[in-house]
């Protein structure tokens, strides 16, 4: 003799990260003989998601003067407006952060294109990339000179070659057969950018003449506790359509100082700069070498595909572990591919700014956001 005895218990996960899904489970008890059985069937139900474009930019992090604070919100809001309407009037995610990186390039308050910091010999070498979510296709430059838009050469690359990186001096070739201007030797170079070189050297030992790696005080590998010079970082953005499509772009002059033909993280794709359709865009800034070793921007991205973490959860997350792993400082600007956002910064400042249908918000302190309604 058999008895079939059915009932179904539907629930909705509420306490796990199901932000993109429903999880009914029926089950079906069964007796057979005496025998209880239970058949468990598992159906994924999915949740429609309603996301926001949004342009997300930052203007990088470190110790910022009291007096330069005003002007770098400035510059950053600028960016977000510019980028958002580009968005808006192209439709094309990659063209809002390319749009918004050159506006900061353009200003010389920020470390990326004129206004650059400078290498130990007193040069401007530049570095920068430029991500799109959609196919993972990607375009990054390392040691560019003379050029006011690296950004936008990092594109070109991108777009007009087989390859994803170029650097040097064959990077500058491509560049002028490209029509890229050309600017005159020097044309980047602010008194703000030498003034702060020549601090720089005279805070080691009282002054040297001539590099030598040894005479700066090295801790693993790592400058611990010295003063930053110059403009305190990378500019960077983020964004995202309606559909859920995301790019990433990240321009930087380095560091003071710097060895010549050093590159930071800001071109390399997984560090400091990354975008996927699956998962979300990062554009971090910072101290570039713990940024690359702590491999960044993969960090975040994997915590919110892997573990259903929010933009803003993994972002917190992956820098206040690179904190305690090397002792140094980082910001990042990130969004998910849900069109959450993530800002975070363990450094004294970031000022950074998003917009989004007609509100723009930004900040520069941790925990203090401004916003304003645009006409």
């Amino acid at each position: 003799m058999r008895l079939d005895i059915d009932f179904k218990i539907e629930y909705f996960c509420t306490q796990q990260k199901c932000n993109s899904f429903h999880k009914a489970v029926q089950f079906q008890y069964q007796y057979y003989r005496g025998t209880l059985l239970v058949v468990v069937s598992v159906i994924m139900a999915t949740k429609t998601v309603n996301i926001v474009p949004t342009v997300l930019v930052h203007g990088g992090a470190g110790k910022i003067a009291e007096g330069a604070i005003p002007s770098k919100l400035s510059g950053v809001k600028m960016a977000a407006h510019i980028g958002y309407e580009t968005l808006l009037s192209t439709g094309d995610v990659v063209s809002a952060v390319e749009e918004a990186v050159r506006s900061m390039e353009t200003n010389g308050v920020f470390n990326a294109g004129y206004g650059s910091v400078l290498n130990w010999e007193g040069d401007i070498q530049m570095d920068a990339a430029i991500m799109n979510g959609s196919d993972l296709n990607a375009g990054c430059v390392s040691l560019i000179t003379d050029i006011l838009h690296p950004i936008s050469l990092a594109r070109c690359v991108m777009e007009k070659t087989r390859h994803i990186y170029l650097a040097g001096h064959d990077a500058m070739i491509f560049a002028a057969e490209n029509n890229f201007t050309l600017l005159p030797e020097g044309a980047l170079i602010t008194n703000a950018s030498k003034q702060a070189l020549e601090d720089y050297k005279n805070s080691i030992n009282g002054g040297v003449t001539e590099f030598d790696f040894q005479s700066i005080a090295i801790k693993n590998g790592l400058t611990d506790g010295m003063e930053t010079f110059g403009s305190p970082g990378t500019v960077g953005a983020v964004a995202i359509d309606v559909n859920g499509n995301v790019a990433a772009a990240t321009s930087t002059g380095g560091i003071t100082g710097k060895m010549p033909g050093r590159i930071g993280d800001s071109p390399i794709l997984g560090a400091g700069t990354y975008a996927d359709n699956a998962a979300g865009s990062v554009s971090a800034t910072g101290h570039g070498e713990s940024i690359m070793r702590f491999n960044v921007a993969s960090r975040i991205l994997a915590l919110v595909k892997y573990e259903g973490l929010t933009a803003q959860e993994a972002t917190s997350k992956v820098l206040d572990e690179m904190r305690e792993r090397f002792n140094q400082t980082a910001g990042v600007i990130s969004i998910d591919h849900q069109g959450n956002l993530g800002i975070y910064f363990t450094s004294q400042h970031m000022p950074w700014a998003y917009q989004t249908s007609n509100e723009l918000h930004y900040g520069v302190t941790k925990n203090i956001t401004s916003w304003k309604k645009l006409k």
